[in-house]
């Protein structure tokens, strides 16, 4: 296992900072495993949430480095999005 997930909680806690979430999602990253978000926060775990975002480690990367949007990730295929899409969308403009 890589420190793919404890760089992504890192990273998503750091954007989460000072903004409401009132939702629950998780981000599945292919190959290295699931981080949940809620009002708390980003942690490691794989429990059910209203939305779940999937996407490969380079996809993921370029998101939260900002490189991707993740609506165009969304519509070329690269982040599928199971669950809530409303919550999807909220939950890409408290990280934006």
């Amino acid at each position: 296992m890589t420190d793919i997930v404890p760089h992504a909680i890192a990273a998503l806690n750091e954007k989460l900072a000072g903004q409401s979430f009132d939702g629950t999602a998780k981000f599945e990253i292919e190959g290295e495993g699931s981080v949940v978000i809620d009002a708390a926060g980003a942690r490691a775990s794989d429990e059910a949430t209203d939305v779940t975002l999937s996407a490969d480690v380079d996809t993921f990367q370029a998101m939260m480095s900002g490189e991707t949007n993740p609506t165009s990730a969304f519509m070329t295929g690269k982040l599928r999005v199971e669950g809530d899409m409303g919550m999807a969308m909220k939950l890409a403009s408290v990280l934006a």
